[in-house]
């Protein structure tokens, strides 16, 4: 991916978190780009494909830092996963707490935005059915959705500027004790 492409995901992220999805479109795009439309289309055809891209921006980014974070040596533990989702939610740099109810409401109006990322949520949920079939859970699917649920929901809830914003360290704490209860510190 070009930088230039890059500035115009990042931006596209920019608009959909602070003026929300429904304010995304190419020619707003174009326009906090200082770019002219036909330039905005050289990079992007369409409106589709610059979805898909941003929807492929986000899984890039979100994996290389999560691999990132991974020990060669081993799969990352359900604890190691729920902290880094509980801290990506937080960077403020390209993923922002409002960023992400956006998305959601996004998914639900926007057929492909769904379809993409139902495949980034797919990675997510075996991400975490491996790490409890590791930690010794008989039933990973059911318990990686719910913790997955949680997981997502504590910015929806908590994020900045929302009504409990000052609740989320405790939540993220009591989310953490919970895991370790039910797995292990080390699982």
């Amino acid at each position: 991916m070009t930088d230039r492409k890059r500035e115009i995901l990042e931006t596209a992220l920019v608009i959909i978190a602070d003026e929300g999805y429904g304010s995304l479109s190419m020619r707003a795009l174009a326009r906090a780009c200082d770019m002219k439309l036909g330039a905005l289309q050289y990079h992007f055809r369409t409106r589709e494909d610059m979805l898909r891209a941003l929807v492929a921006f986000i899984a890039e980014v979100l994996w290389s830092r999560l691999e990132a974070a991974k020990d060669e040596e081993r799969s990352l533990t359900v604890r190691e996963i729920s902290e880094f989702m509980l801290d990506e939610t937080v960077d403020e740099d390209l993923f922002p707490d409002k960023l992400w109810p956006q998305l959601w409401a996004m998914e639900q109006v926007e057929p492909l935005v769904s379809d993409l990322l139902e495949d980034v949520y797919a990675e997510y949920l075996q991400l975490l059915e491996t790490a409890m079939t590791a930690a010794g859970n008989e039933s990973p699917r059911a318990e990686a959705l719910c913790l997955m649920s949680l997981l997502e929901s504590e910015s929806l809830f908590a994020g900045k500027g929302r009504r409990w914003e000052s609740d989320r360290p405790a939540m993220r704490e009591t989310i953490l004790q919970f895991i370790d209860k039910r797995y292990g510190e080390d699982a």
